[in-house]
């Protein structure tokens, strides 16, 4: 029997915000810039849903250098830059997130609370979420531990067992999946890839959906 829903805990980078293009546009010139040449599907394969001590230690073995001291404040600036400029939202999350507006409802990321808020204010989303907007810097623990999704569902005050949530990563997903949460994977944002899907069920998604209306029709049946 399908387990009956009364929260949705929503992953924000590549789920609400479409922003990992983005975001690894940005990278990719960093990198390049280092004397790696790097393309955006390189950015991707390489980088893209890893915590930033692996991105550093990954780009570092690249390049055969240490990092510029400066770099990580340089790229975070460059990134909340594009941002500013042509962030846009992933297609359907809106439609989404206001037709079940009635439910309890959260944001759980691994971006910081400084990029969340530019990117909210960006899309003017914040009105949709008030106080209920969440960010590694709570938690001691990132994803793939369980330790945000947990942080977030008992602020909502819905039991984790009762708990949708949305993710297009796989240490997402598992974070999820650890944190004893319905998890759906989410493959609608512009940095999918081939086989992403694939890694995203491998890491424990109760189904994989190309779209936001396609998560619709999943939570309707379990309200």
């Amino acid at each position: 029997m399908a387990r009956v829903i009364k929260g949705v805990i929503y992953d924000f980078d590549g789920v609400i915000a479409d922003s990992e293009v983005l975001a690894n546009v940005v990278l990719a010139e960093a990198v390049s810039s280092l004397g790696l040449p790097t393309t955006l599907d390189d950015s991707i394969a390489r980088y893209m849903g890893k915590r930033w001590g692996e991105v550093v230690a990954a780009v570092e073995a690249g390049t055969r250098q240490r990092l510029p001291q400066d770099f990580l404040d340089a790229l975070k600036l460059a990134t909340l830059a594009r941002f500013r400029d042509a962030l846009q939202p992933v297609p359907g999350a809106l439609d989404f997130i206001t037709k079940f507006a009635a439910l309890p409802r959260c944001i759980a990321s691994s971006s910081s609370a400084e990029r969340l808020q530019l990117c909210l204010d960006v899309l003017a989303f914040e009105p949709h979420f008030p106080g209920a907007v969440f960010g590694a810097d709570l938690v001691e623990r990132g994803k793939p531990h369980p330790d945000i999704f947990l942080y977030a569902a008992d602020r909502i005050g819905v039991a984790p067992e009762h708990c949708l949530v949305v993710e297009d990563s796989p240490n997402g997903v598992r974070a999820g999946v650890a944190a004893g949460m319905c998890v759906v994977g989410l493959c609608a944002g512009a940095h999918i890839r081939a086989g992403h899907a694939e890694r995203l069920r491998d890491a424990g998604a109760e189904q994989v959906f190309d779209t936001w209306p396609e998560v619709a029709d999943f939570l309707s049946v379990r309200l």
